[in-house]
């Protein structure tokens, strides 16, 4: 990478995944330190793609969380917990042992809460021989792709996203808990992106359940179909993971889907997510 001067902008050497979303960074050295200029040029990077990735990052978990802090608050997971020390990390594992891996389906991570992460910073240390790729999709271009009288029809309207019946059971929290600490939260199935002003698809298979004022055979229709939309692969990535590899990706524009083909073999890593706010739909 190379920085101008007198405008002190950092230039990013990257390489596009797709045409639709995604690029490699090169040349950054998260565990250095990143400064003000390098920030910029990240943030800048993420909001121009979706998801970013860096190759051999050798950090530590102090270095991963205060990496995330500097795109703000950390997110504490409301069902898994951290390991001793450090509750703003997710441990992604799976082995022999797994029946599943951890973000099967489409979908933008915990979006039942009533403000979803802004972001999510993934980091595996242990990659199978073969498979275990990550699937990436543009709500963006989705959004743009959909019919006029879809986006008529859903553009305004709002769902409701639930974490019940994805963590009562899996992460042993009961469904009495999960109705008292974490509700249901209804979001517009169009959000407006806080920065870029872009309008994104916002409905996910993981966590969506119905749309609002919809009578269940026509919300489960409607969404049957934007979840065939979402999974084309016209607006996708694919990441191939190396060990110390980090991905990370914006939960308001970009959705995910973690391929589980390569058991019984091991992929173990560690999230750190960062806070968002309430998505809202502003029109343009």
């Amino acid at each position: 990478m190379s920085v101008h001067a007198q405008t002190n902008e950092i230039q990013l050497n990257k390489t596009w995944l797709t045409g639709s979303c995604g690029a490699v960074l090169h040349d950054v050295d998260i565990a250095k330190g990143v400064d003000q200029p390098l920030f910029e040029a990240i943030h800048g990077a993420l909001m121009e793609h979706g998801v970013i990735f860096f190759r051999d990052q050798d950090i530590t978990r102090d270095q991963h969380k205060a990496f995330g802090s500097l795109f703000g608050k950390l997110h504490y997971h409301p069902a898994a917990p951290g390991p001793e020390g450090h509750p703003e990390i997710l441990i992604i594992h799976a082995d022999e042992n797994s029946t599943y891996s951890a973000g099967q389906g489409w979908h933008s991570d915990v979006s039942c809460d009533e403000e979803p992460p802004m972001g999510s910073i993934l980091r595996l240390e242990t990659v199978p021989e073969t498979g275990g790729d990550t699937l990436f999709s543009n709500m963006y271009a989705a959004y743009e792709a959909l019919s006029d009288r879809m986006k008529n029809l859903i553009t305004g309207m709002t769902a409701v996203h639930s974490g019940k019946h994805v963590y009562a059971g899996r992460y042993n929290v009961s469904a009495d808990k999960m109705v008292r600490e974490y509700p249901e939260s209804e979001h517009p199935m169009v959000r407006t992106h806080p920065v870029t002003k872009r309008p994104a698809l916002f409905v996910n298979s993981g966590f969506t359940t119905h749309i609002v004022g919809m009578k269940p055979k026509e919300s489960k229709a409607v969404l049957e179909h934007l979840y065939q939309h979402i999974a084309l692969p016209d607006f996708q990535c694919r990441f191939h993971w190396e060990p110390s590899s980090i991905a990370f990706w914006d939960n308001r524009c970009v959705q995910h889907h973690a391929v589980f083909d390569y058991w019984p073999e091991v992929r173990h890593g560690e999230r750190v997510t960062v806070a968002g706010d309430k998505p809202y739909y502003e029109p343009a």
